[in-house]
């Protein structure tokens, strides 16, 4: 179990690390081929360093890794551009945002698939301003407008993951709860409902709720998100939010144990198709 920053060094250097002995060498053979001292490499490997992109693309060359997607992950993960060309735009927001959230983002803009359980409020992805609005406020109340108004901008933007190319591929299990809770009011709430009907209209994405009917279910131990990345099932990860912070779960056991449950979930939870008409019936849409 690790915070945000140190998985993502620790994933990108157990990555390195597979990679030069699947090249047959050393890391003392690594680092020489690269110019390094040997400590360098070992320290990129165990994830007790950083690495620049830069350096990342020198050990992949020396590994000969010639996976097109492979490398982007790895360089993106290493702080590089995304596939795109574009910087991270959440670079523009370090003064404000703490290194866990940043670091979600990353992760976030970078996944192929997320799997998410949600028991309190609707997902980030999936949230109207005027609903992000109420919830930040109602999560740091002491914020001023302008850092209210910049935490919210940052909720907005990394809704483009949805419409990106590819987009992001979102799998989403609501609890009745999340839809019941006026949050920011009736017609906030009724304006939130909407939009989660317009975004269960996308192809890629699936959406269930969860019906009170279906009583205690093992989601009641927390909401969770399951991050999934091209190519590379080994680099998935949970994470679980807290008050505070977000803690990351890295192990294969904790990742397994969590996709069982969000598949157990699924099962108990309406069909997609059952769940949009029972979202359209409270927004009075049938």
């Amino acid at each position: 179990m690790q915070y945000g920053p140190a998985v993502r060094r620790r994933r990108l250097g157990a990555e390195l690390r597979a990679l030069r002995a699947r090249a047959g060498l050393t890391s003392g053979q690594a680092a020489v081929l690269v110019g390094w001292h040997q400590s360098k490499v070992s320290r990129i490997e165990t994830g007790a360093s950083g690495v620049k992109p830069a350096d990342v693309g020198l050990l992949l060359d020396a590994y000969e890794v010639q996976d097109s997607e492979l490398r982007d992950l790895l360089l993106v993960l290493a702080g590089s551009e995304d596939g795109g060309g574009r910087q991270n735009w959440w670079h523009a927001y370090r003064g404000v945002l703490p290194p866990a959230y940043r670091d979600f983002i990353s992760l976030e803009s970078q996944a192929s698939g997320i799997r998410t359980v949600e028991t309190s409020v609707v997902p980030g992805l999936l949230q109207t301003p005027a609903y992000a609005r109420a919830v930040t406020r109602a999560a740091v109340g002491t914020l001023e407008d302008a850092a209210l108004d910049t935490l919210v901008e940052v909720r907005l933007a990394r809704q483009d993951v949805l419409r990106a190319d590819p987009p992001l591929r979102l799998n989403a299990v609501l609890d009745e709860a999340v839809l019941r809770r006026e949050v920011g009011g009736p017609e906030v709430m009724a304006h939130q409902l909407r939009r989660i009907l317009e975004a269960a209209r996308l192809p890629q994405v699936r959406l269930q709720v969860l019906p009170f009917s279906a009583g205690a279910h093992i989601g009641l131990t927390g909401p969770f998100v399951i991050f999934s990345f091209p190519s590379r099932s080994d680099l998935d990860v949970v994470v679980l939010d807290h008050l505070t912070s977000s803690l990351y779960l890295e192990r294969k056991e904790d990742l397994w144990a969590y996709i069982e449950a969000f598949s157990a979930l699924q099962v108990h939870a309406l069909s997609p198709e059952d769940s949009f008409d029972y979202i359209a019936a409270m927004t009075g849409a049938v």
